[in-house]
């Protein structure tokens, strides 16, 4: 996994470890974490692609975007969002309208079914990371608990934090 100093001996050293060592510690959960996700996507009715989910997500939060604000969103080109949008749009995901005061531009939004797969996606990953806390002592839940409004905290407060979940 994501082991840069090689000791690759799982241990953060306690209370007041070195930053580098729990980041370590920290991005071998996530690297797990990604791996949940992702299965979550591959265990629907409909399989997604990382990207695809992402498309999805961002329009849920922000409807009504048009394809260059979809695809300055999620830092790809033109082509590729367009492409993207094409086979959502084919699976029942997502449709276009036009403007209704601009008759050159096209607004993206969900489908119902589009906002039901989310609902899915995110109800599968929940319980699955439910089991996993399930298997912790009460303890360390309530410690990890502590320690996740903390990073939050920190994050939300550091330069170039953001205050967003990946997708």
């Amino acid at each position: 996994m994501t082991r840069l100093s090689g000791s690759g001996d799982g241990q953060a050293g306690g209370p007041g470890a070195d930053p580098l060592s729990l980041a370590l510690e920290i991005a071998d959960a996530v690297d797990g974490l990604a791996d949940l996700w992702s299965l979550a996507l591959q265990e629907g009715s409909l399989r997604l692609s990382p990207h695809q989910l992402r498309a999805l997500r961002i329009l849920e939060a922000a409807p009504g975007l048009n394809l260059t604000a979809l695809a300055e969103s999620m830092d790809i080109g033109l082509p590729t969002a367009s492409r993207l949008c094409d086979r959502l749009e084919a699976a029942g995901l997502l449709e276009r309208d036009l403007h209704p005061h601009k008759r050159r531009e096209v607004r993206l939004n969900l489908t119902g079914r589009g906002r039901q797969v989310l609902d899915e996606v995110a109800s599968r990953r929940s319980h699955s990371l439910a089991e996993i806390l399930a298997a912790m002592e009460p303890a360390g839940r309530e410690a990890l608990g502590r320690g996740m409004r903390a990073l939050r905290a920190a994050q939300h407060d550091t330069p170039g934090g953001t205050d967003t979940a990946p997708p």
